[in-house]
């Protein structure tokens, strides 16, 4: 009988050592499926990320040039801000050609989708405007704009420069 015994003992160990690997394993088998799970939604993630990236430096991609051509635009702007009626008539037709071009330059930034911000009269907002000067001034509420010194400009759905204003005080 003690065989018998000895024997059923042995494979009772046997029975218990190998329901204790499978647990294990199985234990083991969960960690790694979840791991692959969460490496999984890492790398969508990583993905998503990429794309939005990418699709943001195609979408802004000629914001460097447009603020490059922005500077030609003011110095039109100031060059038209002359006054043409005591000029001669050589001066009053280079200002015309002037007009000419700057207009033509409005024309493709607005293609572009690029839009002057209006800022005047309207109230301080610091996501479209640039506070540099403040005054006092009478019949006006406080912080509403009352100058402009530099016009800002939108690109799509971006301020690429932003406006330099005088606000009320």
């Amino acid at each position: 009988m003690k065989k018998n015994e000895e024997k059923e003992v042995k494979k009772e160990k046997v029975v218990d050592t190998t329901v204790s690997e499978i647990v294990t394993l199985n234990n083991k088998i969960k960690e790694l499926e979840e791991k692959v799970l969460y490496k999984d939604a890492e790398l969508l993630n990583y993905k998503k990320r990429k794309d939005l990236e990418v699709s943001s430096m195609l979408k802004y991609a000629n914001s460097d040039i447009i603020l490059e051509m922005l500077s030609i635009v003011d110095d039109l702007e100031r060059a038209i801000k002359l006054d043409d009626n005591i000029l001669d008539d050589e001066v009053s037709k280079f200002l015309s050609g002037i007009k000419i071009i700057y207009s033509r330059l409005i024309s493709i930034l607005e293609k572009y989708e690029v839009k002057e911000i209006d800022a005047l009269n309207k109230e301080f907002d610091p996501t479209y405007h640039q506070a540099v000067l403040t005054e006092k001034v009478e019949g006006v509420k406080p912080n509403i704009v009352v100058e402009v010194l530099q016009k800002g400009y939108m690109y799509k759905d971006k301020v690429i420069r932003h406006t330099m204003v005088k606000v009320s005080e």
